[in-house]
This record gives C-alpha cells, sequence and structure tokens, in this order.
C-alpha cells in the first residue's frame, strides 16, 4: 500500500502540498487531477524517488517495481523493436547476469542464470515489444528502423511502449495519450484495463480517465483528497459540494441563459433541429462542470461571425494529398492520400472527422485550410468565408522567435491588408488588452513563443483565431495541451458558436459534446459515419485486430500476375528458393527451442541446466540473422510481385 501522511512537499518557495494524506491500495487505479502548477508531476516524483517530502511520513513498499514513461527525446540508432525490447528492466539484468556468468565459467552460476534468463522472458520479449509498438499506431515494416529516423511524437511512443515492456508492480502514466490518435488511445485503454499492477494517471482525457481509472485523487489546496470512482463520479460529488459557490452558480446561469437562447431559436426548426443537439448535450452538463468551469485559467467564448455564407464550401472530386518536392526528378508524381470527395459544408454544421492513424485526416483539415492545395477536382468557397485554423503542431503557424503582442500585430496587418473585417481594433493598445483577456499580461506578452509551454502556445493559437471572428472553424486536435478545466471552457465556447466546425480529436468528451456528425477518413476516401462514438470504438479495435493478424502471417501471397521476363522469373524462383531454405532453418530452431525449454520443466540437474541454457543462448543468437534475411527476402519478393496487385 502507498502511504501518505501528513507530508508537506515543497518546489522551491512554493509549498505543493501541506499536511496531505491518503492511501493507495495495491491494483488500484487511481486517476490523479487538479489544476495545473498544483503538484501532480511533482507528487509523481516523490513516487519515484526524485523528491523527498518535506515532511510529514510516506511508505511505498520496497519490494515494489516501479515503470513510468521517460520524459527525454531518445537519440539513437537501435532498432524501434531493441528500444522498446530495452526497457523490460528484468530481461535486461538477467541478460547481464546470463554473460557474467559464462565468464566465471561457474557451471551452477551459469545454470541459475539460464533458468532467470528464461523465466524473464526471453523467448518472446521480441514478440512483445512488437505488440506493443503495432498497437501504439507504428507500421510492422518499422520494426526495424532506428528510433532516431522517427519524430518527436513518434519517438515518445516508443517511450511508452518502453514502460509498458517493462515488468511493473506500480505505472507511473503522466499524459500518455499527448502524441495518441484515437486508434492508438484505444488500444491503449484495453492494455491498461488488463494491467494487474497498481497505476496512477495524470491525463487531461476525461473519458481516458473514465475507462482505465476506479479511484481519483485531487489535489487542491495543497490537499489530496480521495473519491471513489472514476473521473465523472468524482465531477458528480465535487459538483455537490460546490453547488453553492455563488462565483461557479453565476457563470453557470449565464452559459444557460445563452445556450436556452440558442436552442429555443432552433430547435424548433426542422432544417436546424441537428445543429442544436449538441448544444442540448451541452446544457444537460451544465450543473456538472459549473465548478471545474470556474477553475478555468481564463474563459472565452467565439464572438458571433459578422457573415454565414451558405454554403460554407463545395468539393466536386478533390483529391488530398502532397506535390511531389521541388528537388524530386523530373516526372515524379504528387502523393494522393485521399481522392474523389464530393462534399457540401453547410452554415451551422458540426462534423467531427474519423478515421485511424494515417489515413489522411490532417490532411483533409489543410487543405480546406489553405495550407495545401487540392491536388485534384473543384473546391468551391462561399463568399465571404473566413477560416479559423488550429493546426495540430501549433508552431505551423507560430513564429517561435516572436513575442505574443508581434504576433497579433501581424495578423491585424494582414487582415487589414486582406480587406476583411474582423470587427476587432487593429490598435496596439486594444491587441495588448486582448492579448490579457487569455492571461497574456505583464511580462508574457513580450516573452518568445518558443520558450513557452504547450499549453500556453495553444491558447496563444485559441486568442489568434477568436480575434478574427471566424464562420468555419478548423481544429486539429486543438485539446493536446490544454488542462481538463480549459478543455471544458473550450467545449461550451464551440457549443454557442453560430458559425460551423470541423474537428478532429482524440478526446472523446470533446467530440461528443461539439459534433452532430461525423465524417470517415479510411482507405482513400470520405464517407458519412452513421454511428457513435462508441460504434467507432469497436471499429478500431477491430481494425487494430486485422492489423495484427495481417502482420503476423509469415508468407506473402502471391496474387496471379501477367507473366514475367525470364531473367526476372528466375531471379524470383531463386529468391523464393532461398527464402523456403531459411523458412525450414528458422522451423528447426524453434522446434528445438521449444523441446529443449520443455526438459527445464524436468527439473534436470545444474549441469543439464546450464548445456541446456547455453544450446538457448546459442540458437536465440543464429535466429536472429535468419529471420532479418527472412524479412528482407520477403520485401523483395513482394516488391517484385506488385505491379501484379495494381
Amino acid at each position: 500500500m502507498i502511504t501518505l501522511k501528513n507530508v508537506v512537499l515543497r518546489r522551491g518557495a512554493k509549498v505543493l502540498l501541506d499536511g496531505a494524506s491518503v492511501s493507495i491500495k495495491p491494483g488500484e487505479k487511481v486517476g490523479l487531477v487538479g489544476r495545473n502548477g498544483a503538484g501532480k508531476s511533482s507528487l509523481f516524483a516523490l513516487l519515484n524517488g526524485s523528491l523527498h517530502e518535506d515532511g510529514g511520513n510516506y511508505e511505498i513498499p520496497a519490494q515494489w517495481r516501479m515503470a513510468q514513461v521517460a520524459q527525454d527525446m531518445p537519440e539513437t540508432t537501435q532498432s524501434a523493436t531493441r528500444f522498446v525490447v530495452e526497457g523490460d528492466v528484468t530481461l535486461h539484468a538477467a541478460q547481464v547476469e546470463v554473460t557474467a556468468a559464462e565468464a566465471s565459467e561457474d557451471g551452477e552460476r551459469m545454470a541459475l542464470a539460464y533458468m532467470h534468463f528464461h523465466d524473464a522472458g526471453a523467448h518472446d520479449a521480441e514478440a512483445r515489444a512488437q505488440a506493443l509498438i503495432l498497437g501504439l499506431g507504428f507500421k510492422s515494416s518499422e520494426l526495424d528502423q532506428p528510433v532516431n529516423s522517427f519524430s518527436g511524437g513518434w519517438r515518445m511512443r516508443l517511450q511508452l511502449a518502453r514502460a509498458l515492456m517493462c515488468p511493473s508492480d506500480l505505472l507511473l502514466l503522466d499524459e500518455p495519450t499527448n502524441h495518441l490518435d484515437l486508434d492508438a488511445l484505444v488500444w491503449l485503454e484495453a492494455w491498461l484495463k488488463r494491467y494487474n499492477g497498481t497505476m496512477l494517471v495524470i491525463s487531461h482525457d476525461r473519458e481516458f480517465l473514465d475507462a482505465v481509472t476506479t479511484v481519483t485523487v485531487h489535489i487542491e489546496s495543497a490537499k489530496l483528497t480521495r473519491y471513489g470512482g472514476n473521473y465523472s463520479a468524482f465531477e458528480d460529488l465535487r459538483a455537490e459540494q460546490m453547488a453553492l459557490q455563488q462565483n461557479a452558480y453565476a457563470k453557470q446561469q449565464e452559459k444557460i441563459a445563452h445556450l436556452q437562447k440558442f436552442i429555443a431559436r432552433f430547435k424548433a426548426k426542422a432544417s436546424k433541429a441537428k445543429q442544436a443537439q449538441s448544444r442540448v448535450k451541452a446544457l444537460d452538463r451544465m450543473e456538472k462542470i459549473a465548478p471545474l468551469l470556474s477553475e478555468a485559467d481564463f474563459t472565452f467564448e467565439f464572438k458571433e461571425p459578422s457573415h454565414l455564407p451558405n454554403p460554407m464550401l463545395t468539393m466536386h472530386q478533390v483529391s488530398f494529398g502532397y506535390p511531389a518536392p521541388a528537388d524530386a526528378p523530373v516526372g515524379t508524381t504528387p502523393t494522393v492520400i485521399v481522392r474523389d470527395v464530393s462534399k457540401t459544408v453547410l452554415a451551422g454544421q458540426r462534423i467531427g472527422i474519423l478515421g485511424a492513424n494515417g489515413q489522411g485526416k490532417s490532411t483533409v483539415v489543410k487543405t480546406v485550410a489553405r495550407a495545401l492545395m487540392p491536388l485534384d477536382g473543384e473546391m468551391t468557397e462561399g463568399k465571404g468565408l473566413n477560416i479559423g485554423y488550429f493546426a495540430q503542431q501549433e508552431m505551423d503557424v507560430l513564429q517561435p522567435a516572436d513575442t505574443p503582442l508581434e504576433h497579433m500585430i501581424r495578423l491585424a496587418k494582414a487582415v487589414s491588408a486582406a480587406g476583411k473585417i474582423s470587427g476587432q481594433s487593429t490598435r496596439e493598445q486594444d491587441l495588448r488588452t486582448f492579448l490579457g483577456t487569455f492571461n497574456f499580461g505583464g511580462d508574457m506578452i513580450k516573452q518568445a513563443v518558443g520558450s513557452m509551454s504547450g499549453g500556453e502556445k495553444a491558447r496563444l493559437v485559441l486568442c489568434m483565431i477568436v480575434w478574427q471572428r471566424p464562420n468555419l472553424l478548423l481544429l486539429d486536435e486543438p485539446t493536446n495541451h490544454l488542462d481538463l478545466a480549459t478543455r471544458e471552457a473550450l467545449s461550451m465556447a464551440l457549443n454557442e458558436f453560430e458559425g460551423t466546425v470541423m474537428l478532429v480529436s482524440h478526446d472523446r468528451a470533446l467530440l461528443r459534446a461539439v459534433c452532430d456528425e461525423f465524417w470517415m477518413v479510411s482507405r482513400g476516401g470520405v464517407s458519412p459515419f452513421d454511428g457513435d462514438l462508441d460504434d467507432y470504438q469497436r471499429y478500431l479495435l477491430d481494425e487494430a485486430k486485422r492489423q495484427r493478424e495481417e502482420a503476423k502471417r509469415t508468407a506473402p501471397v502471391t496474387a496471379v500476375s501477367p507473366q514475367p521476363t525470364a531473367n526476372a522469373s528466375r531471379a524470383i524462383k531463386g529468391l523464393r528458393r532461398e527464402l523456403d531454405k531459411i523458412e525450414g532453418e528458422i522451423a528447426a530452431l524453434n522446434a528445438e527451442q521449444d523441446q529443449l525449454q520443455s526438459q527445464m520443466v524436468g527439473p534436470p540437474s545444474a549441469v543439464e541446466i546450464a548445456r541446456i541454457g547455453k544450446r538457448l543462448k546459442t540458437i536465440q543468437t543464429d535466429l536472429v540473422p535468419l529471420e532479418e534475411r527472412w524479412l528482407a527476402l520477403s520485401e523483395q519478393i513482394e516488391a517484385a510481385d506488385a505491379p501484379a496487385n495494381l
């Protein structure tokens, strides 16, 4: 059991915990919640030994093994698989002992070392690592790519896989969903539900917390309060406790009045009834989230658009993707990701864009936002269309060396030069005042954006969008760096917005609260998705299962193809003969490995264990180049057959 009794914890001059007490039982799944800066990550540092209590008593079982996600960006040429395998510290320690035992030539020590190495899961370590990597959204072709060939977000996924690979009694997860798409997030939830140890998780994704936690610990006013139940249960209990707080009540009534006005205006009209659905849902939840909204660092609203063209946008047989690079050889064709899309976007629509990782959701949004040009087809904008675009990577629209004020001044000049009317003053003092409403005041107004946190950058992008008074909002993962309170503030602002919303997000609570309909980007096209988000989760799990089964196939499927040239045919036959030979060698080694492992159950004598362990290690060493050659041959044969499959 983890026990904190009257714990005092400081970071510099700031007191984060003052006389805080809480108990966490073995096997409990705990969500740790509280405002940004309340001390959630510092409590993790106390648990992992990076910080020590300044007062009180803190106890954790000495024998517990701990795992957590490293926050540094890995720089290594190791393959993704090898990097994740080495996250299993128990296996790594067993491997070190095997090496030392062999060097000592002590038969008894070698026997014990081989037994521990086997018990640590050496026989299936790579398979376990690759299952984690594939589950988190990587392709099977990327399993052997070097870690430093991936972008930052994908490297952090590998850090997460490495933490999950490590056997543990206590798992600490600090914002594990930040770099995940919805398909990887659904897989992670399923994995964590099967985890047998004690888990503490910090997250700003309410549905993720609801899915994987059964206890909530809230940090507030330097105290720890334990609530039985997941995040929604905590929210209900806390709402009851704060129902009489006047500030929360006043804000709640103001929002309720605005939403009721919108619903009354549109619900009676058949053509607008669907557009009122999300507002009705928001009104139903208003009493529950009022206390949380009162905690938000800032609240905001999207001003009523000055003009609402209808339709907003028309697409006719549009293809989305990326043009050939400028330095590409002549004749290089563009990369088409989504093709032949014919859709109309109407005023007031609230569209959630779904699709598994890599299917093209962001590409579609970037093209609508004019960041990419359509590769084919016709895209027609309504007169007066004014787009507010939140890019998944905030730095796509921010300049790291510039300050918030410089961003706003540049934006105001661009809007004026384009002849657009935002309805906002362009005077510098008024821009300063507007930035202040988004908590950019004092020295922050002149701080370089590159030195800001992810949440501050996201807040600046929102500020710039709101100032433009858009009538079409394109939001690509807008909540990645927002805390729960600010996410709820964004949800409410979007529900009051009277323009059109197109939203890509792995935050299912936001999708449920804001969107009335869904588009599915899948297999190179865009189609309506008639189910709800629960149906979509089932689809993602089925799709992930299908991909895993496909990756496990040991032989490529040979399609009927036109007769190749004689030389090509002979080359392919030679490759197949070598592939068959290697498959036989691998099968023989695997059979011998299985037989030796069954002999370990005996139990055999120490001398026999040493002999078996030595042979098992030799087999594992021999299998590595054979499996690598098998993979290379399979890819060559698949590439040779590819023209027949087009």
